[in-house]
């Protein structure tokens, strides 16, 4: 565990608050093909573990249609009638933390960590790996309450128990593609982020392991866009497009991707199809969170100073 966190604890903790908004905003998440034969699982197609119906109707209308008011309805729903899953208050976390409401973060993050504990008994692989989610939570609370500076030290170890977490999880099931969704995504992100590691290894862990294919494809265009390799990233979020057409975020990610690389390339036909992206997904934008939308208008209107200067 020690060689893991070799580089200053200070640059790897002051990335968990952007790591726990984008790895729990997409990381944890379920396939939008359901098979209802393995209702409530769509990431095993085999041995499938049980997920609640309204936890699942809860992801599907975020990372299917990119619906947050429709998720946090079924959200209300899961919480009350599925109170044991850890998955449904990780996701819940995850949108206070998009809203910026603190309070609720706290009470979420808490309930995953819980809810995970309990698991262990009865799927030690699921509990262990959303005990792991709990306290990455947790460390972005952490964060948010006491800045990065103060918070530090806490944070850092909340992210070394993270990691102890998910290796149970690992030597349990170290195929498994809840896991390997949940793991690669963190694992991309701190490699991005952090000049030590290796993103190839994560994008590798995503492709080989992990599922859906959607939010894989996803998550390695979201890495490829970070690392400024704009044709690769253009080329994974071409992928997640044919199989999300109807989320707003997809087509907002590939907005980002054609602007950056039509300027690389001064090329204006690359910007004019950025600006067309970005209106697509504003096109759906009462289903989107405020601040994403004003997010949004923010880069189209960069993206359109730069059409014919």
């Amino acid at each position: 565990m020690t060689k893991r966190f070799s580089s200053p604890r200070l640059v790897v903790s002051a990335r968990l608050t952007n790591l726990a908004q984008t790895a729990f905003g997409a990381a944890i998440a379920l396939n939008l093909w359901v098979n209802p034969s393995l209702a409530g699982d769509p990431f095993r197609n085999r041995e499938p573990h049980q997920i609640g119906d309204q936890t699942e109707a809860a992801f599907k209308a975020i990372f299917q249609q990119g619906n947050y008011p429709a998720a946090e309805r079924y959200l209300e729903q899961a919480v009350s009638k599925e109170p044991n899953e850890p998955l449904a208050y990780a996701m819940k976390a995850s949108l206070a933390y998009g809203n910026k409401d603190w309070a609720k973060l706290d009470t979420y993050s808490q309930k995953t960590l819980e809810a995970g504990q309990k698991l262990i008994p009865s799927d030690p692989l699921r509990g262990n790996l959303y005990t792991a989610v709990g306290h990455f939570l947790e460390g972005a609370v952490v964060l948010t309450r006491e800045g990065t500076v103060n918070g530090v030290p806490q944070a850092f170890s909340r992210l070394r128990q993270v990691y102890e977490y998910l290796d149970k999880a690992e030597a349990i099931s170290a195929n498994d593609p809840e896991l390997n969704l949940i793991k690669g995504y963190m694992d991309l992100l701190l490699a991005v982020n952090l000049p030590f590691a290796s993103p190839d290894q994560a994008i590798g862990r995503l492709e080989k392991n992990a599922a859906p294919g959607y939010l894989v494809d996803r998550g390695i265009a979201l890495a490829y866009r970070d690392l400024k390799r704009y044709p690769q990233a253009l080329e994974y979020v071409n992928r997640a497009i044919k199989t999300t057409s109807d989320n707003p975020e997809i087509y907002y990610l590939k907005a980002q991707i054609l602007k950056e690389l039509g300027q690389k390339e001064k090329s204006q036909q690359m910007i004019k199809e950025a600006i067309a992206n970005f209106d697509k997904a504003l096109t759906k934008k009462s289903q989107l969170p405020g601040d994403l939308v004003k997010q949004i208008e923010s880069e189209r209107k960069n993206a359109v100073t730069l059409k014919n200067p």
